[in-house]
């Protein structure tokens, strides 16, 4: 879709991003500001993702959330002011959304993600989902924007941990190298450093088979020690969502706790993947709303958006994890291609 389009950019435009244009130049900026963005889910995660795609100036964002704010989620999303709990939390974002950026135009939907026709989801350009752990849903809504060429974007954080999963079809982009050639001044040779403009290509994979991956086929088999824990803490959490229609609650900690570590066996013996594989201790870290990490993994989803939107540089392919069993560290793996 984004290849389509083009957007003039106005002089107030060409000020405000004028640091932006210098990094990435006056035609990324141009498909930026050409794209029309869809969140779902005003958590915590999604409030990070909507500041930082805002500030990045694009055309339009639609936050959409038929949920209430909660005490939770004053904490963890700073665009819903504390006296809006009990208020939909896609409305209570939009005014401290709007400020960030004057140029972008923001919007809010109230309805349920779930009860959305395919046809709702061609009118984006990037559907970025936030707050949905139902894997029936989500690879429906992603195998809708991959048939319309949409770029597609879940991801989620709870506690301690967060991840991201990206579906670009078949993206092009391109990438700078450096390269130096000669040239004769006043007879002499001398070297001169540029930069060479590459087009490439990169296919990616849906999210139903990026989760469906038969670890016992050799090809996988061979790769599960360098796999992150992530992955199968994500799958756990899609798992417990499948059979309680609800996330780990810090108030229900100890006994949710207890249903974590029963789904881990089931699900890793269903898969054939040794037990060790996942740390018992991930069961203490999925709980709430960590504002740290929604920072970490908003901003990673952001930059991937922009990454992709701009056609600049090769983006993820096709899972980000972050989890302090790993050293806090964000680890990028493709899985399922």
């Amino acid at each position: 879709m984004l290849d389509h389009k083009s957007q003039a950019i106005t002089e107030d435009e060409a000020a405000l991003y004028d640091r932006q244009i210098r990094l990435w130049g006056l035609d990324a900026q141009k498909r930026l500001r050409a794209s029309s963005v869809l969140v779902c889910g005003l958590c915590g995660l999604g409030a990070e993702v909507t500041k930082n795609l805002v500030l990045a100036g694009v055309k339009s964002i639609t936050l959409m959330d038929h949920q209430n704010v909660t005490e939770l989620d004053v904490v963890a999303n700073f665009l819903a002011p504390s006296d809006s709990v009990g208020s939909n939390i896609a409305e209570a974002s939009v005014v401290r959304a709007q400020n960030l950026n004057p140029m972008v135009q923001v919007t809010a939907l109230t309805e349920d993600l779930a009860t959305q026709p395919d046809t709702f989801f061609s009118t984006f350009d990037v559907v970025v989902i936030t707050r949905c752990s139902d894997k029936d849903l989500l690879i429906k809504i992603n195998d809708v924007c991959r048939s319309n060429n949409s770029l597609f974007y879940a991801g989620g954080v709870h506690g301690l941990f967060g991840y991201m999963f990206a579906d670009l079809n078949q993206h092009n982009y391109i990438e700078e190298q450096k390269e130096t050639t000669e040239v004769e001044v006043n007879g002499e040779k001398q070297k001169v450093e540029g930069v060479k403009m590459n087009k490439k290509s990169e296919s990616f994979v849906s999210l139903s088979a990026g989760l469906e991956v038969d670890w016992t086929n050799n090809k996988y088999a061979s790769r599960l020690k360098r796999i992150s824990s992530g992955y199968f803490i994500m799958q756990v959490l899609l798992e417990f969502y499948a059979l309680h229609k609800r996330m780990p609650a810090p108030s229900s900690r100890e006994a949710d706790r207890f249903e974590l570590l029963t789904v881990k066996h089931a699900l890793l013996t269903k898969m054939e993947v040794p037990q060790e594989k996942l740390n018992d201790q991930f069961a203490d870290l999925v709980f709430g709303q960590v504002s740290p990490v929604c920072a970490i993994v908003g901003g990673e989803v952001a930059a991937e958006v922009i990454k992709a939107v701009s056609k600049k540089d090769l983006p993820h392919n096709n899972f980000f994890f972050f989890s302090t069993l790993e050293d806090g560290a964000g680890v990028v793996q493709c899985i399922g291609a």
